[in-house]
């Protein structure tokens, strides 16, 4: 009997294996899982090359003792000076920048940060509005990858770790409700010696001579605070001195004396003087039983109740009892004072107050002033004497208190030390009992004839500056600009991933999903290779060549 034709033959069907069909639905979702991985990762890759090569943004916000400001930097990316440092396109705020809390252009909001120890709805209403404000001035899309650094100064140096802490907890609060980047180690209180070199840092880039060994030595800094005064000045010799500190910013290295007088700000000075007073004075009540004290800088018409949050520190001694420390701080919490200007006092009390003489006998330690017969109160044990190293800087930059008041006094910018003095006994003489109108308008009016005379007494009497090169401004500049720069030199080789943070940031449990599906797939596929089974294989014929299994064909045996 013939075989039948191949065409007819029919094989047996396939046997149905419904986790083959899983199978397959498993890797085609996986493959599109990793497909969208792929596509997130590609656009965010491109995103941030994108920042790399476009503008970017840094928010500084400045916690000091007299109130809170911030300030917003935009910085050109690839756009280098000199020596690899980026190139800064604009600050904020600026001249459109309008402030009554201001004397030239910032966002601020007051009181200072101190003041809200355990009032974290305290802290919250100031920095709102300034972190509004910078969001208005930095683009939304970049929102997420513009990192906000909070820092603080003099006004929290001066509180209990456990006080100062919790404000800057409060401040972490309020930052996680805004859409900038931070980190908790960016939310922190400065050194003395940070704030002066941040100062320094930002004074030289603006002014083209940071890194730069081809511009000479840098220019010296003075900033007066309201709690403290920095001072930063180059030095050439090797010197042992505690305060020195090397810079490293751009191609060449700077070594510079660095320092922080806590005790040497405006506000600081001014509750110095308070407190000398009334050590000098018996006590006066008024008829409400508040001390009265008549100040010799003050203006004629000024009648205020004065805090004096400084007098219960510098006036409390380490042998006092605790009630005798409570029966200070009672003395001094609200002072009557009263004007009664003596420009010839008035002097004489400043320049003990900017020599740190603080004993009721500081009238006594007050040199007269006669340059003729070489008689200086420089290099007394108080006073910071910088002459030695005056000579380095060439000229130094007078800033914050020393540029307002100086611009107050309608003065050059290069005005020396004697025509401050001049301008403020014309202005402060008890012949000048009347100021004009857009004078007495301006904020501290009143305490003008004490600050202008403070002003020149600390750069002649406590720094021994009175002959060197002093340049007043610029008005705009602050140490928050150094702090930026130096942010985003150290976060240079991430700045791509300042949008990690965010965008570019994986989960770990995204990772593990990633893991368990690998798994599974190989798992899967793994189930369907059909491993050799020993013993069950078909027989076939011996003498035959051997075949695959499905083309054996039986013969029928005939009847």
């Amino acid at each position: 009997m013939e075989p039948k034709s191949p065409s007819k033959v029919k094989f047996p069907a396939k046997e149905f294996n419904p986790w083959k069909r899983v199978f397959n639905v498993f890797s085609v979702g996986f493959l599109i899982l990793l497909s969208s991985i792929g596509v997130y990762l590609a656009f965010n890759f491109v995103k941030a090359r994108n920042v790399l090569e476009s503008s970017y943004y840094t928010v500084v916000v400045d916690c000091g003792s007299t109130g809170t400001r911030v300030n917003v930097f935009e910085w050109e990316k690839g756009g280098l000076i000199g020596q690899a440092l980026p190139s800064l396109l604009h600050s904020y705020p600026d001249n459109s920048t309008k402030s009554e809390s201001c004397h030239y252009h910032c966002m601020q909001t007051e009181p200072g940060l101190d003041k809200f120890v355990g009032n974290g709805s305290g802290v919250r209403a100031s920095l709102e509005p300034l972190i509004a404000w910078a969001e208005q001035r930095v683009p939304g899309e970049r929102h997420g990858d513009t990192p906000i650094i909070v820092l603080a100064t003099a006004g929290l140096r001066r509180l209990v770790a456990r006080d100062a802490k919790q404000v800057l907890d409060d401040v972490e609060i309020v930052l996680r409700e805004h859409s900038f980047v931070y980190t908790k180690n960016w939310i922190r209180v400065l050194t003395g010696k940070e704030e002066a070199y941040y100062g320094w840092v930002a004074l030289n880039y603006k002014m083209g001579s940071l890194g730069n060994s081809s511009k000479g030595s840098t220019f010296g800094l003075l900033d007066l605070g309201g709690s403290s005064l920095q001072v930063v000045v180059e030095v050439d010799d090797e010197n042992d001195n505690g305060n020195v500190m090397i810079s490293n910013i751009g191609s060449t290295n700077h070594k510079i004396l660095a320092y922080s007088l806590p005790a040497f700000g405006l506000n600081e000075a001014f509750d110095q003087t308070v407190v000398m007073l009334s050590q000098n004075r018996a006590d006066s009540r008024n008829a409400s039983n508040r001390l009265e004290l008549r100040h010799p800088c003050l203006s004629s018409d000024f009648v205020q109740n004065y805090t004096c949050s400084g007098c219960a520190v510098l006036n409390i001694t380490d042998n006092l009892e605790n009630s005798e420390v409570q029966m200070h701080r009672n003395r001094f919490s609200s002072i009557h004072l009263v004007g009664d200007l003596n420009w010839e006092q008035c002097k004489e009390l400043v320049r003990a107050a900017a020599m740190n003489y603080s004993g009721s006998d500081w009238s006594k330690h007050i040199v007269d002033r006669n340059y003729e017969a070489n008689l200086s109160p420089c290099g007394g044990s108080n006073m910071l004497n910088l002459t030695p190293v005056a000579h380095h800087s060439g000229r130094f930059h007078a800033l914050s208190g020393f540029f307002v008041v100086y611009d107050m006094l309608n003065l050059s910018t290069r005005a020396s030390v004697t025509e401050i003095w001049e301008k403020g006994e014309q202005l402060c003489s008890s012949s000048s009992t009347k100021w004009n109108n857009d004078f007495q308008r301006q904020k501290y009016a009143g305490y003008y004839c004490f600050r202008v005379s403070y002003v020149a007494s600390v750069i002649e009497d406590a720094l021994c500056l009175g002959n060197a090169e002093i340049v007043f401004g610029p008005g705009d500049l602050s140490w928050t600009l150094g702090a930026a720069l130096v942010h985003q030199l150290n976060a240079n080789e991430a700045l791509a991933s300042i949008s990690t943070i965010k965008n570019l940031k994986i989960s770990s449990s995204t990772v593990f999903l990633l893991v368990l599906l690998l798994t599974l797939f190989l798992v899967a596929y793994c189930g369907q290779i059909k491993l050799p089974m020993l013993g069950k294989g078909k027989k076939v014929s011996s003498g035959g060549a051997s075949l695959p299994s499905y083309n054996v064909l039986h013969r029928r045996r005939p009847n």
